[in-house]
């Protein structure tokens, strides 16, 4: 499989999502409320698309891949809430972001057996090094909040892998995306409401409206990108869409005050430098 230029364009999209609804989590509250609202608000869209649209179950065959990433998931929510709360966005997100596609690629290669080519390893070296330095720009940022970060790359990787691998065995991007987003968020979100049950509820009722917007932002982004694994190798995919941490960086300095705008600018170049690399 190659990546084509309608591919890449979606997931560019896709890129530019992911970072609105990751910013969304960072600013107004705290994040771990936040990223509660978010995912219910995910879980209910993805229900009701499915009820209206009348998308059945995927086949049995990819439901110890929805399983697993499900589990994944309630740690990748976790870390990105702690991550968050210990550092900036314009920190902690690129580090997310830019270390899982080097463990993502790794590990389809030993699990899926995809060997990339040499101009895509480059273009994932390039890319995944634009978007670490990104996430270095000033220094000062805690361990803690670089902590969280590292253990989020980790789970991400892990998901990416579970549904890369169960979005081809499914058949239907579509129906494996819709229930994955049915769920895989409930017994995060449900575990927030047992734990802050007053807490969350008041901050589902003043936050609502931006808690659904992230919702399905955040569906659509994932969706688009499983729906690019099935189009071009995982591993060229998931550092594709790390291009978001340019946005990202972007929407940290210009609207949450985060600073270094300049000084990310080299990032952004050696990122598109990689995004070249797999094109061409």
């Amino acid at each position: 499989m190659e990546l084509s230029l309608a591919v890449t364009f979606a997931v560019l999209g896709a890129a530019l999502l992911h970072a609105v609804w990751n910013a969304m989590i960072k600013a107004g509250g705290d994040p771990l409320l936040n990223m509660a609202l978010v995912t219910f608000a995910g879980s209910l869209l993805a229900s009701l698309l499915a009820l209206v649209l009348q998308i059945p179950p995927p086949e049995p065959a990819a439901w110890p891949y929805i399983a697993a990433s499900t589990v994944i998931h309630i740690g990748y929510y976790v870390t990105l809430a702690g991550a968050y709360r210990a550092g900036d966005l314009s920190h902690g997100y690129p580090i997310m972001r830019g270390t899982a596609p080097l463990l993502t690629a790794l590990a389809t290669w030993l699990y899926l057996g995809e060997a990339l080519a040499p101009g895509a390893w480059a273009g994932v070296l390039l890319i995944c090094g634009g978007v670490l330095s990104l996430g270095l720009v000033g220094g000062g940022a805690s361990r803690r909040a670089t902590a969280w970060a590292l253990a989020n790359a980790v789970l991400i990787s892990l998901y990416t892998l579970a549904d890369g691998a169960g979005v081809r065995i499914s058949g239907d991007a579509l129906r494996y995306v819709v229930w994955v987003f049915v769920v895989h968020a409930v017994p995060f979100w449900l575990g927030v409401l047992v734990l802050k049950r007053g807490e969350f509820l008041r901050h589902a009722a003043r936050n609502w409206p931006r808690g659904f917007a992230a919702g399905a932002f955040s569906g659509l982004a994932y969706g688009i990108a499983l729906w690019a694994m099935t189009r071009a190798p995982v591993a060229v995919v998931a550092a594709l869409r790390e291009t978001s941490v340019i946005f990202g960086a972007l929407i940290g300095a210009w609207f949450l005050g985060e600073g270094h705008l300049k000084a990310r600018v080299a990032g952004a170049v050696i990122v598109f430098a990689g995004l070249a690399a797999l094109r061409f």
